[in-house]
């Protein structure tokens, strides 16, 4: 939960000018401990950020603009808050940088201090959007399920029967800020091997974060320890695609077999 200091939920002025003390970092420890994680973590993955407010002034007084994205490795001890980088990518916007390349090497510094970690930041032309397109596998949302936890309940999840290999989709997460209360949507993506998971319980649960309030962050790595729980994979990985509130929005990923993130490309609700 971010301390009363956090600039998320009150009214704050939109600064101008470049201030790195804009970010407000929330530990990833309190979080965790909710889900009983402690010691060496049961996954591996990331945190990516798409920016599509950022701007800056060139040499001449110039505006500039780009598509920002920056990669949070899951393993930094703190997160970020999502209105504090706001407000820190705003205050781009009347500060004087020699080049793209030098707001790069900023928001890599900034952020990675911020983070305890360091972090990846692509910057792209803003007339190069990211692609869209569905995130792969079968959709979930089909299935006739009758609904009646709107707060997690693992105990909907459950699996049996010879191994299977297969990528699950939905469209129907929803959770709430933890500060402001207001929703968060997303798309959400399990791809496992293992015993099949019973699809009608993994949808129910899915739809039972709509009353919970937590990060992003936190959301996916609980749906991660969920399943691997009671429906023990050989192999998992759970990718959410948020959709952008304030010009950002926060896609994070965790697996326990994948090398590296599934490719940065946006949904159509994004």
């Amino acid at each position: 939960m971010a301390s009363p200091e956090a600039p998320l939920g009150r009214e704050v002025p939109c600064p101008e000018r470049y201030d790195p003390t804009l970010l407000f970092p929330i530990a990833r420890d309190e979080g965790r401990a909710r889900l009983a994680l402690a010691g060496a973590l049961p996954f591996t993955g990331v945190d990516v950020w798409n920016a599509y407010e950022l701007s800056w002034l060139g040499p001449k007084g110039k505006p500039e603009v780009a598509l920002a994205t920056v990669s949070v490795p899951c393993e930094s001890p703190a997160i970020v808050e999502s209105k504090s980088f706001k407000l820190y990518l705003n205050a781009f916007s009347q500060t004087v940088f020699a080049d793209a390349a030098a707001v790069r090497a900023a928001i890599a510094r900034d952020v990675g201090a911020a983070c305890g970690a360091p972090v990846s930041v692509v910057l792209a032309s803003a007339a190069a959007p990211l692609e869209a397109r569905p995130l792969e596998g079968e959709s979930l949302d089909a299935v006739d399920v009758a609904i009646a936890d709107y707060l997690p309940n693992p105990a909907l999840l459950a699996a049996r029967g010879e191994a299977v290999e297969e990528t699950l989709v939905s469209d129907l997460l929803k959770s709430n800020c933890p500060v402001t209360g207001q929703p968060d949507w997303a798309s959400v993506q399990v791809r496992y091997r293992g015993p099949r998971i019973d699809r009608a319980g993994l949808l129910a649960y899915v739809v039972s974060f709509r009353g919970h309030a937590d990060f992003h962050e936190h959301c996916v790595e609980r749906i991660f320890v969920d399943i691997a729980a009671r429906c023990r994979p050989e192999r998992l990985s759970v990718y959410a695609r948020y959709t952008r509130r304030g010009g950002l929005d926060i896609n994070p990923f965790r697996t326990n077999w994948e090398p590296a993130a599934p490719p940065n490309v946006r949904t159509p609700r994004q």
